[in-house]
């Protein structure tokens, strides 16, 4: 049965997206009249109904061939930039070229995406976020999935355009708008110009291959100036890193070589001035390092809980300034990842390109992500844990940390704020507890 309805909906996407096209929406009303002329029309004795009837077809047989009679040739670029976010409409802009001699007006661009229709596998695998709410036949017919799954893969939707006239052998900038809706990455194969036929029912296209992608990154939240933690420690200033990240070295003085001393370190002017050898004499300074860990934990695919722990982690990464300090992303999704930036290793751009690819860990545990932890731990100053639940093992490492005197922040999102027991959250004296209602995000992160 579920095969059934997928191939229906397969199938009607596909008509329904070349109808939106094609059609009108004068057209569509008259497809409607004609359909209404025919059903009366089997009573024989109206003659109006056939009398509209015979009028009706009449127009949309003359569209029909006059849509036959598009002839004009035309070439486009698109220009995009590399990166889009979620809910910020992007502007951009598109280079029309008419090709013949013959002035074209009334025409209309349409932006056209990668075929966004699911799989039969991730139609019947993957749950609307919001199904547990839809009624049971709602969940059987699965039409609601469906709509979501199309519109997920699709990542945003494109305003369709009205061209200006565009003159013989002229080339014309117009300005494109694409709406993101979700992360990741969003595919566009073409464009179609369209000119309607004289009654204005149906649309003449010509479609120019035109593919590009563009990266959608997670949605931004505003945040409040945040006390990281760890900032009470020493953190250097100015200081490049070292080839190896943690620790550094900065100048202080200049002295007489010692036995033992490296001769990386002699300080070859100041030998050729004096004549004997002369070492740079260098202090250790220590870098203040923080760990980002994004709890990916969950068994359903997507669900809105995830989209908002990356969606705060983005945040996070953008507002930070890292650029004296280092941030260790971490995150398990096939297997375990640590990205570290900041002090020139990498920017901020980067990590929102990681976390708009983060994708659920649904064939592993918790446990998966100490290692990560344990690999640096020795190395940090703080950490920031966003968690998507509260359960013994996420308890566990929030332990771990203030047993290992590590400063944490902790952010815990649910739907339910009320069922999380306070009281267990007090008992750690290094770590800083937020529940956050997933439903009021943006108010509860101004509280931080």
């Amino acid at each position: 049965m579920q095969k059934f309805i997928y191939q229906i909906y397969h199938f009607s996407s596909a008509l329904q997206h070349k109808l939106n096209k094609r059609v009108t929406i004068s057209g569509f009303a008259v497809i409607f009249c004609l359909i209404f002329a025919a059903a009366f029309g089997l009573d024989t004795t109206q003659n109006l109904t056939y009398q509209i009837f015979t009028f009706l077809v009449s127009i949309l047989t003359i569209s029909t061939i006059s849509s036959l009679f598009f002839r004009s040739r035309f070439s486009a670029t698109r220009t995009l930039p590399r990166f889009a976010t979620v809910g910020m409409k992007l502007k951009y802009r598109i280079f029309i070229h008419n090709k013949t001699a013959k002035t074209e007006t009334n025409l209309k661009l349409f932006e056209n995406f990668a075929d966004p229709r699911p799989t039969l596998k991730e139609f019947q695998e993957t749950p609307e976020p919001q199904e547990n709410k839809r009624s049971p036949l709602d969940i059987k017919l699965g039409s609601y999935r469906w709509l979501w799954l199309v519109s997920r893969k699709q990542c945003g939707t494109a305003k369709n355009l009205n061209l200006s006239t565009l003159q013989p052998h002229s080339k014309t900038e117009i300005t494109g708008e694409i709406t993101p809706t979700y992360r990741g990455v969003m595919r566009l194969v073409s464009i179609t110009i369209a000119r309607p036929d004289p009654f204005g029912l149906l649309n003449a296209c010509q479609t120019i291959s035109l593919p590009q992608s563009l990266l959608i990154l997670p949605k931004l939240y505003k945040l409040p100036t945040i006390q990281l933690p760890g900032l009470i420690k020493y953190q250097s200033g100015g200081v490049a890193l070292a080839s190896s990240v943690g620790d550094a070295e900065e100048f202080r003085s200049l002295r007489e070589y010692r036995s033992g001393d490296s001769i990386r370190k002699i300080h070859w002017k100041s030998w050729a001035k004096t004549g004997k050898p002369i070492v740079k004499e260098e202090q250790d300074e220590f870098f203040v390092r923080h760990a980002l860990i994004l709890d990916t934990f969950q068994s359903e695919k997507y669900s809105q809980i995830l989209e908002e722990a990356i969606s705060i982690a983005a945040s996070l990464a953008a507002d930070v300034q890292t650029q004296e300090s280092l941030l260790d992303l971490m995150f398990v999704g096939n297997e375990a990842y640590c990205f570290t930036f900041g002090r020139g290793l990498s920017h901020t751009e980067k990590m929102l390109e990681i976390l708009a690819s983060v994708g659920a860990c649904q064939d592993k545990n918790f446990d998966s992500i100490i290692p990560v932890v344990l690999e640096k731990i020795s190395l940090l100053s703080g950490c920031i844990c966003i968690f998507i639940s509260w359960n013994d093992q996420r308890k566990k490492l929030v332990e771990y940390l203030n047993n290992m005197s590590i400063h944490t922040l902790v952010l815990i999102l649910t739907h339910k704020p009320d069922d999380l027991k306070t009281e267990e959250l007090r008992q750690y004296e290094l770590v800083t507890f937020h529940i956050l209602n997933i439903n009021n995000i943006q108010q509860e992160l101004m509280k931080l």
